[in-house]
């Protein structure tokens, strides 16, 4: 069920006429924006890295029957006043403007090592134990300066903050050796991104789930949910009908009482009518801004798409900074981003709630999702569906291995 007349919800892709009345009710697209049709605006744009989970999910439900992918084109971190194209193995260290000379060999060393290490094979770990040395201790034994460090742990490994520094380095080194594989998997960057939007991942699940006997039904208010004598769900009321259930998996948004706020954030979705300088006049890319570049206490997320991967008329591009809200001035918070990308041809700015549920659900049976974050990749998101299937189950999301190639065409 969703209140919503069209399908994802949040994380939906609307026309120019849906994006308008959301966004700007009363008023009309201009006519220079073109058809409706041409549009496919990403509320909250994400993307996937071609060798991370997301994929994962969408190979083994072959859900990638219904859907086309484009690679990104670049991924980019912003370091000392500039925009620089992330090294992702040995070569690019070499060639990359982030570095000085000899900060550019210890670098290439950290990646050779990070992509020679096997858990059973001692003699590639050079004496670091994944699982007992810190972050903090890898940097200092490769000697890599802090810029060096700070687009390894927010560019390549995605971290949310600089906490990853003291704890266990196998998450980080895990990470970063992902980021390799995934752009090696097609060249250019770690990412793809799905034609038409964001928005066709959750129809090509509604068809998936229809040849499955599921029922999806859009434009369909939940009014509240139904309970038993013992407190748990057993049905959802939609004005004077109820639909019976032995569960109730949703967003924060459809049971308020049962989440607390944790945060906000902050996006702008921006119109352009050229590529994002400094990026190699790319037709997408991501952009990360690490916290310490802007004195802040989150990461600034910059993720763009244009036509070439059908979501806007021809000649335009669309660029969606986001972060984590830390005062009451939110738009001022992504300024820095904003200038990253040259003359804006119009700007949405909206907040939105971070929710997390109060409980885990294993009581009421009511199983409630995290609010999407500022980040522009799927890996926290994957993280969330990893904990409700173990909150529902009580066992890990484990995928089988299919007899079907697991590879999407980018």
């Amino acid at each position: 069920m969703d209140r919503n007349d069209y399908y994802g919800a949040e994380s939906a892709s609307l026309n120019l006429t849906q994006f308008f009345n959301k966004f700007r009710p009363g008023q009309k697209a201009s006519e220079h924006l073109g058809r409706d049709r041409d549009w496919n605006i990403d509320l909250i744009p994400k993307f996937m890295m071609a060798n991370g989970e997301i994929v994962r999910f969408l190979t083994h439900t072959d859900v990638t029957r219904y859907l086309e992918f484009k690679q990104i084109a670049g991924s980019y971190v912003y370091s000392g006043g500039k925009v620089c194209k992330v090294p992702a193995n040995a070569a690019e260290a070499l060639a990359s403007p982030l570095m000085g000379i000899f900060e550019k060999r210890r670098m290439k060393s950290f990646l050779t090592w990070v992509s020679d290490y096997k858990d059973n094979d001692v003699t590639t770990h050079q004496g670091v134990n994944l699982d007992q040395v810190s972050m903090a201790d890898v940097f200092k034994k490769f000697g890599l300066a802090t810029n060096t460090q700070e687009f390894i742990g927010h560019a390549m490994a995605l971290h949310l903050d600089d906490s990853y520094i003291n704890k266990p380095a196998r998450d980080t080194v895990e990470k970063v050796k992902l980021y390799a594989a995934s752009v090696l998997r097609y060249g250019k960057s770690p990412y793809i991104y799905p034609l038409y939007g964001l928005g066709d991942l959750p129809q090509a699940f509604a068809r998936l789930s229809a040849v499955y006997g599921g029922t999806y039904m859009l434009n369909k208010d939940a009014n509240e949910l139904v309970y038993n004598d013992k407190g748990e769900v057993t049905g959802v009321r939609s004005g004077d009908e109820v639909v019976n259930c032995k569960m109730v998996i949703c967003d924060p948004s459809y049971v308020p009482s049962k989440v607390q706020n944790v945060g906000s954030v902050v996006r702008a979705i921006c119109l352009l009518t050229h590529p994002i300088p400094s990026t190699n006049d790319g037709d997408s890319c991501q952009i990360v801004i690490p916290q310490n570049q802007v004195g802040r206490q989150h990461d600034i997320y910059i993720a763009c798409v244009s036509d070439a991967h059908m979501v806007c008329q021809k000649g335009y591009y669309m660029a969606i900074v986001s972060t984590i809200v830390e005062t009451d001035q939110p738009e001022r918070e992504i300024e820095a981003g904003l200038k990253l990308l040259g003359t804006i041809e119009d700007k949405f700015v909206h907040v939105s709630p971070m929710e997390i549920p109060i409980d885990d659900g294993k009581q009421d049976h009511v199983y409630i999702s995290r609010s999407y974050d500022a980040t522009s990749h799927f890996e926290t998101v994957c993280d969330d569906v990893h904990n409700i299937w173990k909150r529902i189950t009580n066992e890990p999301l484990v995928l089988k291995k299919r007899e079907a190639s697991e590879e999407i065409n980018a």
